[in-house]
């Protein structure tokens, strides 16, 4: 395993890391990104506290349910970059249990990658979403055709690839860069059916950040985005080569979306994970700062509450249900049910707006115009704030304040504007998820029983012209 002093150094790699419109050399010492790297170097010394024989918790592919249980939650509390790891390389895993008899020749070299970067403790992120350019076009069709990231190059060691990848959480603060295609592709689109493992420090390979941390030195009034926040990277790569060894997918087109279905199973499952946590986090927000405005047995408040608390239960209902109803791939490894991990994470994507919405009806317009903690203790206005944002003897001004600042992060300000984004993005978008709910559901069951319940099929045979 490494140690958060390891991973520390092994980012001091000579890889091209920009933000805000500087090249980044000492991604540590930054006064930003910095934290982000003290984030995760606390990650891999709290994961070290888990290791048995030196082994890292994170090691291993789930072979039963109860596996597939630990190491979700696991995962979940070990923070983003762990999430982003092990969806990449369950993203793999499964991907090669499908390629088994369309593309059986990338299989074993899944495999070798996926013990090797587990055994070295690195760290990959995932890079699908290409720039695509003209929507409205297909790879080939587009006026520039590196709108997606495709094969420029072949030789006898590897290919030469170049393109884009837009919103790759953590990109710059890994070692690897797994890169796939973002959806299907069809005959003509050879070059862009490309599927590999990539060093961040590949020459060619450039990332620009941008982050929702908040720029103030008193985190006070950042309770959540003050304490993790997580760039997302824009990865170029320009004219990058990859060794053979290290390519996954080369011009097969009819297996490109193997990879693309792979990762948005795992990347849900991360997803619905944090929702259902984060439902819980917008009950009690919503239950605490009702209590401290006097608003707890308010009618319509209460019933917005109740609303709150339904959508929570359904969302965890379905995170228990996508792994109590897992599945097993071909080769033994164990994966979420795709019915319920697609439904769940379209569930809490869609009710999420309405929920925020719940929370900030209760709390009022405080939750843009609280004064900050600073203010609160200035010897000046601090005592006035303080009587003035009490309720009453028993709600001090300042406790009351901070639930206000704690909305706010979460909701209503840079962080709360990534999450209401990448609750409905990540891991694609709505449309996406609805069409893997309607694939797995067992629509002709359903139409059985419809007709049973009519008395259509007393003999259970379907009447003509059904």
């Amino acid at each position: 395993m490494l140690t958060g002093d390891q991973y520390k150094a092994s980012l001091d790699d000579g890889r091209s890391t920009y933000f805000e419109g500087g090249k980044v050399t000492d991604l540590p010492g930054h006064p930003v990104l910095g934290t982000v790297v003290q984030n995760i170097a606390d990650g891999y010394d709290w994961l070290a506290l888990k290791a048995v024989d030196g082994v890292s918790p994170l090691s291993g592919v789930p072979a039963t349910v109860e596996q597939l249980r630990e190491k979700v939650e696991l995962v979940h509390t070990a923070g983003m970059m762990a999430h982003v790891n092990y969806s990449s390389l369950m993203t793999l895993t499964t991907a090669a249990g499908r390629l088994a008899e369309s593309s059986p020749q990338y299989v074993e070299r899944i495999r070798a990658y996926v013990d090797d970067a587990q055994e070295r403790d690195i760290r990959v992120t995932q890079c699908i979403t290409d720039a695509k350019g003209d929507r409205s076009l297909p790879p080939a069709r587009q006026d520039d055709p590196d709108a997606y990231v495709r094969v420029v190059d072949r030789t006898s060691d590897g290919v030469v690839i170049r393109g884009a990848k837009l919103h790759i959480t953590a990109a710059s603060f890994g070692h690897e860069l797994m890169t796939i295609p973002t959806k299907a592709m069809k005959p003509g689109e050879e070059d862009y059916a490309f599927a590999a493992v990539i060093p961040v420090n590949a020459p060619g390979v450039k990332i620009i950040n941008t982050t929702y941390a908040p720029r103030h030195a008193d985190l006070r009034s950042f309770p959540m985005s003050g304490q993790e926040h997580f760039p997302e990277g824009f990865v170029i790569f320009d004219d990058v080569f990859v060794p053979n060894e290290r390519v996954f997918l080369d011009g097969e087109v009819e297996s490109a979306a193997v990879f693309a279905h792979s990762l948005g199973l795992w990347e849900r499952l991360g997803g619905l994970t944090s929702m259902a946590d984060g439902a819980d986090v917008l009950v009690g927000l919503a239950q605490l700062i009702a209590e401290a405005n006097g608003l707890q047995r308010v009618g319509h408040v209460r019933e917005k509450i109740s609303e709150m608390i339904i959508h929570a239960t359904v969302v965890r209902a379905c995170l228990e249900a996508a792994l109590t109803h897992a599945e097993t791939g071909v080769f033994g490894a164990v994966f979420p049910n795709e019915l319920f991990t697609n439904a769940g994470k379209y569930t809490g994507a869609v009710e999420y707006n309405t929920m925020v919405r719940h929370l900030h009806d209760i709390a009022g317009a405080a939750v843009v115009t609280a004064p900050s903690v600073a203010d609160l203790e200035n010897p000046e206005v601090g005592p006035l704030a303080r009587k003035y944002m009490s309720t009453r003897s028993d709600v001090d001004g300042e406790y009351r304040t901070r639930l206000f600042h704690a909305i706010r992060d979460l909701t209503a300000d840079s962080y709360g504007g990534w999450r209401q984004v990448t609750n409905v993005q990540a891991g694609g978008g709505l449309y996406a998820q609805r069409i893997v709910t309607r694939k797995h559901y067992d629509l002709d069951a359903a139409k059985q029983a419809a007709l049973q319940a009519a008395g259509l099929v007393p003999d259970g045979t379907p009447s003509r012209g059904v």
